[in-house]
C-alpha cells in the first residue's frame, strides 16, 4: 500500500495523478531545524521526518513524506501566521524572483530515496490594493510563501523556471520516476 504522510489537499491531488490508490496518514513531527541549514537540506529532512514517523506504524508499506518552503535572499517564508503577515510576505516577494524547494522522502521496507527539487518563481510588481484583495480571499493563509500558484495566486506569478507542480507542493515528474525506480528495486 502507498501512504502519503501529508495532510495537504494539493499533495493528495498531485499524488493521484501518479497513483490513484493510496491512503493518507498524518502524524505530528518536529519542524525545527538549525539556523543556516541549506533550504534543500531543510525540506529533505522535514520530508524524511514525516515519512519515518508513519513508517513506524506501517513498516511494510511505501511511505511518501514531503515538505515545501519558499526562500528569498536566504530567508524562509513558511505559512503566514495571519492576514497581516501574508500581506508582508507578498509585499516582499512583489516584483522579485524567489525559490521554491520541495523535499520528498520515499521509504519502503527495502529502500529509501530522499531528494529535493527547486523551482524559480518571479512575481509581477504588486500594488498594495492587489495584495490586500488577494489576502482577503483567504487563499494565502495555508500556503508556504503566502500564495497558491494553482489558484488565484496564479495572477501574481510572472514566470517560473522549473517544475510547476513543485510550487504546488509535489514534484510530480521526479516523484513518478522515483516510484518507478522503487518498484523495480531488487527485481
Amino acid at each position: 500500500m502507498l501512504i502519503l504522510a501529508s495532510g495537504s489537499p494539493r499533495r493528495r491531488e498531485l499524488l493521484s495523478y501518479i497513483q490513484p490508490d493510496f491512503k493518507v496518514v498524518i502524524l505530528p513531527t518536529s519542524e525545527d531545524f538549525l539556523p543556516g541549514t541549506p533550504p534543500n537540506i531543510i525540506v529533505e529532512t522535514l520530508a524524511l521526518r514525516k515519512a519515518c514517523a508513519v513508517q513506524k506504524l506501517h513498516p511494510h508499506d511505501t511511505i511518501i513524506g514531503a515538505d515545501t518552503i519558499v526562500v528569498l535572499d536566504g530567508k524562509i517564508f513558511e505559512k503566514p501566521e495571519n492576514e497581516a503577515h501574508a500581506c508582508e510576505m507578498l509585499k516582499t516577494l512583489s516584483g522579485r524572483e524567489h525559490q521554491v524547494f520541495t523535499g520528498v522522502a520515499i521509504l519502503n521496507p527495502d529502500s529509501k530515496s530522499v531528494f529535493s527539487e527547486e523551482t524559480l518563481v518571479r512575481f509581477t510588481k504588486l500594488t498594495a490594493k492587489e495584495i490586500t484583495a488577494y489576502v482577503a480571499t483567504g487563499e494565502p493563509l495555508d500556503k508556504a510563501g503566502g500564495y497558491g500558484i494553482q489558484g488565484l495566486g496564479a495572477t501574481l506569478v510572472e514566470s517560473i523556471c522549473g517544475d510547476f507542480y513543485n510550487v504546488m507542493g509535489l514534484p510530480v515528474c521526479r516523484l513518478a520516476k522515483e516510484l518507478r525506480r522503487e518498484e523495480n528495486y531488487g527485481k
